[in-house]
């Protein structure tokens, strides 16, 4: 009996050993590295189509992209509760010494080019107009689009709201063309739109309408209008090759910032970006970098 009992404590443990080596041997898999990039509007829809690409060829990565506004990415990268800020301008001196007074330096990277297109409902006769006719048409100089050619009809302002890189880069490029010294502003008759989709929404509806956005979010229902920088023109249309020969005379980088020098996932992510990622760009509307 004694034998028997022995036989059997043995085989029991010779099953457990067996059971136990498939566990030893298994590596645990490692954690999702997740990567938090937030900020601009305009950015958004191509900060999505390279999130989704990259973590398709990288499933251990997780990328989570959200709007907000350029002001609200740069705020967030600044405070820390973000890996990648979104903008579509450059930081203000001010946002950088605040991110420097909470230790961060940070880090610009230019990942596409964006043209802004001047857009309104297809009835409008007008299809061309100067920048100094687009500053008077905003800063409310210019009230009728009798004015410049068009309908005895009051034009209707739209425009992003104040937290907006494209706000910001509309006042100063084109209310104020470039001169950093002017204080002209929005007339206060603006209608302040949350959204490339507002702005879109409302163009459809309204033919005395006059708004600014994003090329990669003009959509066939809105007639773009030509721009030129004097009368003399020539006005051009927004595109990919108008901003590349620099005929166009409304275009701007697009950035990502980062809180100091990116390492590890983000700087792997920001390398794609910046590499195989620009073949998404276009796709998209927008512009991608020039090869060097």
């Amino acid at each position: 009996m004694k034998q028997y009992l022995e036989v059997f404590i043995v085989l029991l443990l010779c099953l457990a050993g067996c059971t136990a080596t498939p566990n030893a041997t298994q590596t645990p898999s490692l954690p999702a590295q997740i990567i938090e990039n937030k900020g601009s509007d305009t950015l958004v829809n191509l900060a999505l189509a390279w999130a989704e690409t990259y973590m398709q060829e990288h499933p251990d990565v997780r990328i989570s992209v959200t709007g907000g506004g350029s002001g609200t990415g740069i705020a967030a990268m600044i405070n820390g509760t973000v890996d990648i800020a979104n903008a579509s301008r450059e930081m203000k001196e001010q946002e950088k010494e605040a991110a420097r007074a909470n230790g961060i330096e940070p880090i610009e990277f230019v990942v596409a080019w964006d043209a802004i297109a001047v857009v309104v409902h297809p009835s409008n006769p007008v299809d061309h107009l100067t920048l100094q006719q687009i500053s008077d048409i905003y800063t409310g100089k210019i009230t009728n689009w009798r004015q410049v050619g068009g309908e005895n009809r009051p034009i209707v302002l739209l425009s992003r709201e104040s937290n907006s890189g494209t706000y910001v880069y509309f006042l100063e490029h084109v209310l104020r063309q470039g001169d950093s010294k002017s204080e002209l502003l929005f007339s206060p008759d603006t209608l302040l739109m949350p959204s490339s989709e507002g702005i879109s929404t409302e163009i459809r509806q309204n033919p005395n309408a006059i708004g600014y956005d994003g090329l990669g979010y003009v959509t066939d229902d809105q007639k773009m209008v030509a721009i030129a920088r004097s009368p003399e023109g020539p006005f051009v249309l927004p595109s990919i090759e108008t901003v590349n020969d620099g005929t166009y005379p409304i275009s701007r980088p697009l950035f990502m910032y980062t809180a100091g020098e990116p390492t590890g996932a983000i700087k792997e992510y920001l390398t794609w970006i910046l590499g195989d990622g620009q073949a998404v760009v276009s796709q998209l509307g927008f512009v991608p970098l020039k090869k060097e």
